[in-house]
């Protein structure tokens, strides 16, 4: 990437909520290295500081403590923001809660866990943008990014109450941009597949690694690096004519046929099967 694409952010106020590492910290560190001021925002007792460190070798990034469930806090993430920089242009709703093992299939779902994985996945990211709205539209407009993920676009065994608080984020997505398109507001989705964070070694064997690994068109998992370009992408003026939409962000993943990595094994030990006409 040239240096003129990199400073693609200049002047621009951004908040990324779950800053503190993973995506999050790539994604605020990619920010201010196009020239945006960040508010990098995280639950309290987080390691924020170290985070905004790091990141702010790059660029101009402060640090705040929010919880994206609670609305007071939010609107204290606003006017933090306002008053430090005196704009808002972009907002990467990144943080998410995940329940683990209590969040698995629907009969045997626990209602706390559910209830809890909704009030921050999806209360929180319309809080975030219920109140980023308010302030955008005082101003002019901006660019509202919500992190979603894959498993929103298909169904699996596992994860059902984070998949639907994800898949309520990209309707939230497709009505935000529809209400405030016309006043100049922004807002897409990313659905993301598997990215490799701290978190990913720290929880996913790594078969499992490898059976997702093998199912994505890229031949990789993905890296935060990749998730922090596209936001950069939307929260720029070079996106300026996209709006309302839910991208896959995943390698592949989902653009394939269900079958497609069982089925490569299987014509890659077949001796030739596919090259003698059968299929």
């Amino acid at each position: 990437m040239n240096d003129a694409t990199m400073q693609d952010l200049t002047d621009k106020v951004a908040i990324v909520t779950g800053a503190h590492r993973g995506i999050g910290l790539e994604t605020v560190k990619r920010l201010a290295a196009g020239g945006a001021r960040v508010v990098a925002a995280d639950l309290p007792g987080q390691s924020l500081e170290t985070a905004v460190r790091e990141a702010s070798r790059l660029g101009e990034v402060v640090p705040f403590p929010v919880d994206i469930a609670d609305e007071k806090s939010v609107e204290a993430l606003m006017e933090f923001t306002l008053d430090t920089y005196k704009g808002l242009d972009i907002v990467d709703n990144n943080a998410a809660l995940t329940a683990g093992g209590a969040d698995g299939d629907i009969l045997n779902m626990d209602v706390e866990a559910w209830d809890k994985t909704f009030q921050v996945n999806s209360r929180g990211t319309m809080l975030m943008c219920k109140h980023a709205v308010r302030h955008m539209l005082a101003t002019g407009g901006g660019s509202i990014i919500n992190i979603s993920s894959g498993t929103s676009l298909s169904g699996q065994i596992y994860a059902s109450a984070y998949a639907c608080s994800k898949g309520a984020i990209n309707t939230l997505t497709q009505y935000v941009a529809t209400q405030y398109g016309e006043q100049g507001i922004r807002c897409n989705a990313l659905a993301l597949g598997l990215v490799m964070t701290e978190r990913l070694a720290e929880v996913m064997p790594d078969a499992f690694q490898e059976l997702y690994r093998e199912n994505k068109l890229a031949g990789r998992l993905g890296k935060p690096e990749d998730v922090a370009e596209m936001v950069a992408f939307l929260g720029s003026d070079r996106s300026a004519w996209i709006t309302g939409q839910v991208y896959s962000v995943d390698g592949g993943f989902l653009a394939h046929a269900p079958q497609m990595a069982s089925e490569k094994k299987m014509i890659t030990a077949s001796d030739g099967f596919l090259n003698k006409g059968h299929l």
